[in-house]
């Protein structure tokens, strides 16, 4: 399971029914606050995403049948009127963990600022150079990302090509002043904030610690538990590193909504010197979270 990308991909429109190697998607359209009876628009804008994700290849990788990506999009509508749709969206992504059943979370992100404008059967299109549709703007700026996390946790800075596409997304979104989320310093955990994160050089002790946390970690403890798990729990002391050069760095609250709980599973087989030590790393890095991480203290 080793992530080799050769060339970066620029060509974004559908064009053909070439199955996505990479992501093995489920989008889901939630409705269930818009009154009225008529939900077929919704059906239909489920079907166009899923084709828009599933018919296209993103990278030049070639991922084997159980390699692809588990990924979930859930798009949560919260009222509709002529066309225009205000809502949210979940973004979870895992991937699989080296000689074992298990998969692991890479992406776990709430998005509270999606509104887009839709008319029942458009052609959903996107160029490289031109955003036209906040809609497939948005889930084009996750899938990278989504993609960044996955190649990060294979090779020291594999996603950097991916992350830097999705921080080309905000710049061209920027320019279009009525489209949400995208707007720098406007909300510290939006889509701009997040992909500034991961492309600033502040965010390099956290790609280091990603591809430990998961190359050296997790994808190491079939062959050697405890050699995979001592690697991990070295890894997590970036996160301090991270947090005194961003307090306030989104990267810490993604970081807590997919790692936190896993973490804690693998202290739990580590020593009682290893366990309080990272109850004193969690506490300092996530404080409201303590019963998250309670059982590492005794």
């Amino acid at each position: 399971m080793i992530r080799i990308l050769f060339l970066p991909v620029f060509f974004f429109c559908i064009t053909g029914t070439a199955l996505a190697q990479e992501l093995n998607a489920v989008l889901t359209i939630n409705s269930d606050k818009v009154q009225g009876s008529n939900k077929q628009v919704f059906n239909t804008l489920q079907a166009a995403l899923t084709e828009f994700i599933s018919t296209k290849k993103w990278t030049t990788a070639t991922f084997s049948q159980n390699e692809r990506i588990d990924c979930n999009f859930t798009v949560i509508v919260n009222s509709l009127e002529n066309n225009l749709f205000s809502g949210e969206i979940q973004v979870q992504a895992r991937r699989p963990v080296y000689n074992s059943t298990y998969t692991t979370t890479i992406f776990n992100f709430r998005d509270t600022e999606f509104d887009f404008e839709y008319t029942e059967f458009e052609p959903l299109e996107y160029n490289e150079n031109t955003l036209n549709s906040n809609l497939t703007a948005v889930i084009i700026y996750y899938i990278y990302l989504i993609l960044g996390f996955d190649f990060d946790g294979f090779s020291p800075n594999g996603g950097q090509p991916f992350f830097q596409q999705a921080q080309q997304i905000v710049t061209l979104a920027q320019s279009q002043p009525s489209w949400n989320g995208w707007t720098a310093f406007a909300n510290k955990k939006n889509r701009h904030a997040l992909a500034t994160a991961l492309t600033e050089n502040q965010g390099d002790v956290f790609h280091t610690m990603w591809y430990n946390y998961h190359r050296k970690g997790l994808d190491e403890m079939a062959a050697n538990a405890d050699r995979g798990r001592t690697n991990l729990i070295s890894s997590l002391s970036a996160l301090k590193e991270l947090k005194d050069a961003r307090p306030a760095s989104v990267l810490l609250q993604l970081f807590s909504d997919c790692k936190i709980d896993e973490a804690v599973a693998v202290y739990s087989k580590a020593t009682t010197q290893e366990k309080q030590e990272g109850y004193k790393l969690f506490s300092e890095l996530y404080p409201a979270a303590a019963s998250r991480y309670e059982s590492l203290k005794n």
